[in-house]
């Protein structure tokens, strides 16, 4: 006696293989599928001396919840990196951030700062890198801490666009959304 009609284990499996197939493809994407993208983004050329930054904070609802600018100046001594980040919020609310970023190997960075948890590890190929790292937010008066996944693609010698998303337990709870462009 079959419980199961056979047409119905059919769509089972078939249900079954998109799900894997829609889940995977919704995974990110290699470093390695941007080699060929152009200019070649290396953090020590683009962060070194003033770079200044404009961005906007999403919620998940893609509500606009927040805006700010950055003064950036960044030194570089051998293959170690410093970055003061100076921000400015639409409500008046000032923050510093000091990074300090190593140069590891031809494609691949870490970088420490005060309110990021353990290293912050980063991944280049042709014109993108791909940070990630956690992160204790401050919200308020309450503190969370997040993940942050930050895909950067260089536009030109001078210019970079920085989309990050921030996960709480896996799930994106907000975007951050950063225009660079480099002083002369």
């Amino acid at each position: 006696m079959k419980l199961i009609p056979s047409s119905c284990k059919t769509l089972t499996v078939i249900f079954a293989a998109l799900w894997v197939i829609l889940l995977l493809s919704s995974c990110s994407q290699s470093v390695e599928e941007y080699q060929t993208t152009g200019p070649d983004f290396k953090l020590e050329q683009f962060f070194n001396g003033k770079v200044k930054a404009y961005g906007l904070v999403t919620n998940f609802s893609d509500d606009f919840v927040r805006r700010f600018t950055v003064d950036i100046d960044a030194s570089w001594e051998g293959d170690t990196g410093v970055l003061d980040e100076y921000f400015l919020y639409d409500d008046g609310e000032k923050q510093f951030r000091r990074w300090v970023i190593k140069r590891l190997n031809d494609s691949t960075y870490q970088g420490k700062a005060d309110d990021i948890i353990g290293t912050a590890t980063g991944e280049r190929s042709g014109a993108y890198i791909r940070w990630q790292y956690k992160m204790l937010l401050t919200v308020e008066d309450s503190e969370y801490e997040v993940s942050f996944d930050d895909q950067m693609m260089l536009i030109d010698e001078n210019h970079m666009m920085n989309i990050a998303k921030i996960k709480k337990v896996g799930i994106t709870v907000a975007k951050v959304t950063l225009f660079f462009e480099k002083e002369e």
